[in-house]
């Protein structure tokens, strides 16, 4: 939590685990104002934090929408067969591989456990992500409004969060998300990677992603890459975590 002194305009880091969920007084050390946490501080006045209420709650129903679960459509030109008896044995193989790297790995994700993606972008980007992400292994989720989104996030556990920047241009919805992720508690934030899908930056531009509060980026141009780049991106996220998840007694993303 970023604090600023109203006398100097001092930024103070605060952890925010460690503060009383209460306003509490803390004392400049530049210039030895007092500074109250209860004001409004002039470092989020110009955020995405001042947006206002959120979508979410602005106008309370009985029942708030959420995102689609994504499901692929079924192609009938392409008839299910059953397996031959190699494929059965070559995918017992594969289980019984994977079993056996998650045992030597206790804070391995286990391979049954999908992980959870939001997408929120817009018309033309939705359904292509959507689709590559659902073939590539994960549990799609689908906003297609700023309202789906951030109540998704809400009452959802979400591994992945895909934004593309002009997801509902007209309720600011690329904001929004980026609020909701902001102000998440740091142990919640360790556990959701934020990619941004942009038309401007590059792929794995890590100066880039860190400039924009993001895990990862990519190109709208390496769309058939995203696949690949979604797992070199998270596997290097849980090596930088390795040390964290075994000590809290969590899995991998």
């Amino acid at each position: 939590m970023i604090i600023v002194c109203s006398n100097c305009s001092t930024r103070l880091q605060v952890d925010q685990e460690k503060s009383p969920n209460r306003p509490f007084n803390v004392r400049c050390p530049k210039c030895n104002a007092t500074i109250n946490t209860g004001g409004a501080s002039p470092a989020l006045e110009q955020s995405a934090l001042a947006l206002g209420g959120s979508p979410a709650t602005d106008h309370p129903r009985f029942e708030q929408p959420t995102a689609r679960a994504y499901e692929p459509a079924a192609n009938p030109s392409q008839p299910v067969e059953a397996a031959s008896a190699n494929e059965a044995i070559q995918m017992l193989a594969e289980l019984l591989a994977k079993s056996g790297r998650e045992r030597e790995n206790p804070g391995a994700r286990p391979g049954w456990n999908k992980r959870k993606v939001l997408v929120c972008a817009a018309e033309t980007y939705r359904e292509p992500l959507a689709r590559k992400l659902s073939e590539a292994g994960y549990e799609v989720y689908v906003a297609e409004d700023t309202r789906q989104a951030v109540e998704t996030m809400r009452s959802k556990q979400l591994d992945v969060v895909l934004l593309e920047p002009q997801f509902d241009p007209a309720e600011q919805g690329s904001a929004f998300v980026v609020r909701e992720v902001n102000v998440l508690r740091p142990a919640q934030r360790r556990r959701l990677f934020f990619v941004l899908f942009s038309p401007s930056m590059r792929t794995m531009d890590a100066h880039a992603a860190f400039l924009n509060n993001v895990n990862a980026i990519v190109n709208v141009n390496d769309f058939d890459d995203l696949e690949r780049v979604m797992d070199v991106a998270l596997r290097e996220f849980n090596e930088l975590y390795r040390e964290f998840y075994t000590a809290s007694g969590l899995t991998a993303l």
